[in-house]
């Protein structure tokens, strides 16, 4: 079940009285090697990124500055997540569709991956993506 491999993922935070420091460690809190970091920002009031899904790749996303909802769906549920806070990652498996919207002024989307880019690994189709989760292959 591939939104059972999704999950919210607390990062450590380290408190201190001159602020607060979170990291990330591949194969520690993030449980894949990162091959890609890449983030989203300046995104204009009602407009959603993503709108696809993945082959191979999994992510850990990460609200770095004020908020955004995310909508995951395996073709048989979807479940929409608020991110808001920056030690607080959700991680997305393989074969998940995802939409982001609902981005607050200023909010910027910090995004781990565990592959370099590589469009083959794209669905950018909605109606491919369920086809291929219904006959349980991976075109």
């Amino acid at each position: 079940m591939p939104l059972a491999d999704c999950q919210l993922v607390e990062l450590p935070r380290i408190l201190d009285p001159r602020g607060a420091l979170t990291f990330v460690e591949g194969g520690a809190q993030v449980p894949f090697a990162i091959r890609r970091v890449y983030y989203l920002y300046d995104v204009p009031g009602g407009a959603q990124r993503g709108g696809h899904a993945h082959r191979r790749l999994r992510q850990l996303v990460i609200a770095m500055s004020g908020s955004f909802d995310v909508v995951l769906d395996d073709g048989s549920a979807r479940v929409r997540h608020h991110l808001n806070r920056s030690y607080i990652g959700l991680s997305i498996g393989t074969m998940v569709w995802r939409e982001l919207d609902n981005f607050s002024s200023g909010s910027v989307c910090l995004v781990l991956a565990s592959e370099p880019y590589d469009e083959s690994d794209y669905y950018r189709d909605y109606n491919e993506f369920l086809r291929d989760v219904r006959n349980g292959s991976v075109s």
